[in-house]
């Protein structure tokens, strides 16, 4: 069995966090060489009857989906991460469970993100899409773009808004989850949910009972009966330096811990990569905008966060988005994964290079690493300074905001 790839979520309410946010992070750590890109889609209104096709399979569409920014694998439909216009946040995370994970194709986890986020105005709304989606289709089918090997996991996600977040994990169709309201939560690849669970699926306990995992006369713990041997210990360093903030958990906190490498957050192995990461600022004051940044590149610690703000029109940055193989793409061909085209995007190129720099050419590497760390500074600033002032955003002020500041970094790289 597949060991499930090491990512890690976050999220930290007051009073961890600071002048009444909610604070949202996630590192996606994948296969090393794949590329995430970073796409925006509008609201839309759909016709009745009308299909929409996800990484494998094609479902029913709803009459309305809401605007989305996703960081995804540039391959699959579907998202590792991302937001919606209402301040919803999704992250998926592949765990194993002691029941098989499909090779069937169905929805994968991040298809379940995206749709999520398209159906679902608030947490719970996003919760509920989930679910009713997983009981309808199923979950399955591989998770890497690789045509020699399916690689197959179960699914755990954190569902964020303004006010709350839920923990979801799944097996197969079944599913428990836990509200969160306050102080700091952590979720990676095993599971975490034990006895605190606040929603399930109604057959979760008949059929757990079924399979001789639980007796019925204990207290029902989820990860206990799901997991395989000890693999429910928990797994979340990064959590304790949250706490240790003391009431100050930042958007620059949560950057810091997801740039953390000795904790094992910022994931750099031989087989994985923290390809792309997440940090979202939801203030719990709704005439305040959601920011969320984005890297769009690998390694945290090597990357910058930008800042994008939803507003109608906003512009869209194709620098991060990877080139668009239609029909013709390897993974959409039966059999799937039969090459693997080049899927970098002009900003992961340029990263590239950055990378090779601070590996070859010390003194150059950090003296461009010092400049990109004061472009970021500079972001971070005006972004807070948008969430203290008393007037009213001018959606002008920030339409080109995710643009400008992809260019900019693309400038430095040149």
């Amino acid at each position: 069995m597949a060991a499930a790839p090491p990512s890690y979520c976050f999220v930290a309410f007051p009073p961890c966090s600071k002048d009444g946010l909610v604070v949202f992070g996630k590192n996606s750590a994948r296969p090393r060489d794949e590329v995430q890109e970073v796409v925006y889609f509008a609201a839309a209104a759909h016709d009745p009857g009308s299909k929409v096709e996800c990484t494998y399979i094609e479902i029913e569409q709803v009459p309305k989906t809401h605007a989305v920014v996703l960081s995804r694998p540039s391959w699959l439909w579907g998202a590792e991460m991302g937001a919606n216009e209402h301040g919803v946040c999704v992250a998926n995370e592949a765990v194993v469970t002691r029941e098989p994970a499909s090779e069937s194709e169905a929805l994968l986890g991040m298809d379940l993100v995206r749709l999520g986020l398209e159906r679902g105005a608030t947490a719970k709304e996003a919760l509920d899409v989930i679910v009713g989606l997983l009981e309808e289709h199923g979950q399955g089918g591989n998770y890497y773009e690789d045509g020699n090997s399916c690689h197959t996991f179960q699914s755990a996600f954190l569902i964020v808004d303004r006010s709350e977040a839920w923990i979801l994990e799944t097996s197969g169709k079944y599913w428990a989850a836990e509200k969160i309201t306050e102080g700091v939560k952590c979720i990676c690849n095993q599971l975490s949910l034990t006895t605190k669970i606040d929603a399930e699926h109604p057959e979760l306990r008949n059929y757990v009972r079924s399979q001789g995992w639980w007796n019925g006369d204990s207290d029902f713990n989820f990860s206990e009966v799901f997991s395989l041997a000890d693999d429910h210990l928990a797994c979340c360093s990064g959590k304790e330096s949250l706490e240790k903030q003391g009431g100050d958990v930042s958007a620059q906190a949560m950057i810091d811990v997801l740039r953390d490498k000795d904790s094992g957050v910022c994931v750099d192995s031989e087989s994985f990569l923290t390809t792309a990461s997440i940090v979202s600022v939801l203030p719990q004051d709704p005439s305040f905008p959601c920011v969320h940044y984005f890297t769009g590149t690998p390694d945290p610690s090597r990357s910058i966060f930008k800042p994008f703000i939803f507003v109608d029109d906003v512009k869209l940055v194709p620098k991060v988005q990877s080139p668009s193989f239609g029909n013709d793409d390897p993974a959409k061909k039966i059999p799937r994964f039969q090459e693997k085209p080049d899927r970098r995007h002009e900003l992961y190129k340029a990263h590239e290079w950055a990378r090779s720099l601070l590996e070859n050419d010390q003194d150059k590497g950090q003296k461009l690493m010092r400049i990109m760390l004061d472009l970021e500074k500079q972001g971070l600033e005006a972004m807070e300074d948008i969430l203290t002032r008393t007037e009213v955003l001018d959606p002008a002020e920030v339409v080109d905001l995710f643009y400008d500041c992809v260019d900019t970094e693309l400038k430095f790289f040149k």
